[in-house]
This record gives C-alpha cells, structure tokens and sequence, in this order.
C-alpha cells in the first residue's frame, strides 16, 4: 500500500467515525475529525503526485489527528466504551497512515 492510499483510507475514516461521534453526541468538537479527514482526502491528490511538500503538509495534518488522545482519556474515565471505540478507531487508522508516510520518505531519500 502506498501513502497515499493509507491517507486516504485515514481521511475517510476519520470523517466517517467524526460523523459517527456527532450522531452520538451532537457536540460540534465531534466535527473536528471531520474537518481533518476533509483536509487529507483535499490533500491526496498531491501525495499521489509525489509532491513533497503537500505531503509534509498532509503529514501534519495526520498529526493533528492525534489530538483525539485527549478525549480518551476523558472517555475512559466517564466509561463512555463506544467514545473510546471511536478515538481508538481514529488514533489507529491516523498511526497506520503515518507509518506509510514515514515509509515514503525513507524511499524518496534512499533515491
């Protein structure tokens, strides 16, 4: 799998699990992973291109994303289980995009 499809597939996640969460809850800080997915998914184009810099900055963005351990800890606490079902959904799906990011930016150093 390449980068861009690992972002992809994070961007799509995080606003399907984000609209998820607003069901829920209707808390409008729920949106905030709707925001960041409609950010990556914007963005994919120019990692598919290979361009650096957009991908630095979807990298960023994917960081962004882990923001959501704040309220998991809160979840747990409050023993909301489908809260945490979601962050946990969203924290992975963001470490397996930044896996597949750092992976291409070996590959494009190694060339």
């Amino acid at each position: 799998m390449n980068a861009h499809i690992a972002s992809l597939v994070n961007g799509v996640i995080l606003i399907s699990v984000g609209l998820w969460g607003y069901s829920e809850s209707s808390s409008v800080t729920s949106l905030i992973p709707v925001g960041i997915g409609v950010i990556l998914v914007i963005l994919n184009r120019g990692v598919k291109n290979k361009s650096k810099v957009i991908a630095h900055i979807a990298v960023l963005v994917t960081l962004l994303s882990f923001a959501n351990i704040m309220p998991l800890r809160s979840a747990l606490e409050d023993g909301r289980s489908d809260a945490v079902l979601r962050i946990i959904i969203m924290l992975s799906s963001s470490v397996y995009a930044m896996i597949f990011f750092i992976k291409s930016f070996i590959e494009a150093r190694r060339k």
